[in-house]
């Protein structure tokens, strides 16, 4: 079984989203002992933003990474994804690497019925971290609709979320908040795809 870890805050130690990515795979590894991590920091080590490069794949060095990021997503059972809210969205380094797994012919493509995912069958779980609170579906929410629509886009019906929300209106609300986001961390369940036995 393999897991993919994904951390994008670029706060370091003093991150929400990356202290709950870290639960998250500890509960999923004391679950399947044999659980095999990938890690991937896009902070640390960013993939450069999209571009014609990328697109064309010609050349050779951004072919090859782009091929790396989108083969360890391809490899990954369960997808385990930090995702903090910067400025009503999700961070640029986050959104190279959907870039690099949004990929025509290998995770979804276009028949005559429509748009068809082609990357089914695995778990994302979203540690999603925000200053403020906001109500779902709501107009000013941007970042989990959005993964919600992206990943079903690309056929990925397991998803869930962590979230941590009011961390910049007190120190209070974020010790009350990160408590809550721990707790749903215990009650995760094992997911209909990726963990069954």
């Amino acid at each position: 079984m393999n897991l993919l870890h994904i951390d994008s805050s670029i706060l370091g130690d003093a991150s929400a989203s990356r202290e709950l990515t870290r639960a998250i795979v500890k509960r999923l590894k004391s679950e399947e002992p044999g659980l095999r991590v990938t890690y991937r920091d896009l902070a640390a080590d960013p993939l450069p933003h999209y571009s014609a490069e990328s697109l064309s794949g010609q050349a050779p060095a951004a072919a090859a990474r782009d091929a790396a990021a989108l083969e360890e997503f391809l490899a990954a059972d369960v997808i385990v994804i930090g995702a903090p809210l910067y400025n009503f969205a999700l961070p640029s380094q986050l959104k190279a690497w959907i870039d690099r797994i949004s990929i025509k012919g290998r995770t979804f493509r276009y028949g005559p019925q429509g748009p068809q995912g082609l990357a089914g069958g695995r778990r994302v779980i979203v540690a999603l971290s925000r200053g403020g609170v906001y109500e779902a579906g709501a107009g000013t929410e941007f970042a989990e609709s959005y993964l919600k629509f992206l990943f079903g886009f690309l056929g990925i019906t397991d998803l869930s979320f962590v979230r941590a929300e009011g961390l910049n209106i007190s120190p209070d609300e974020r010790a009350r908040s990160l408590s809550g986001a721990h707790a749903a961390i215990a009650a995760l369940g094992r997911g209909r795809s990726a963990l069954a036995a």
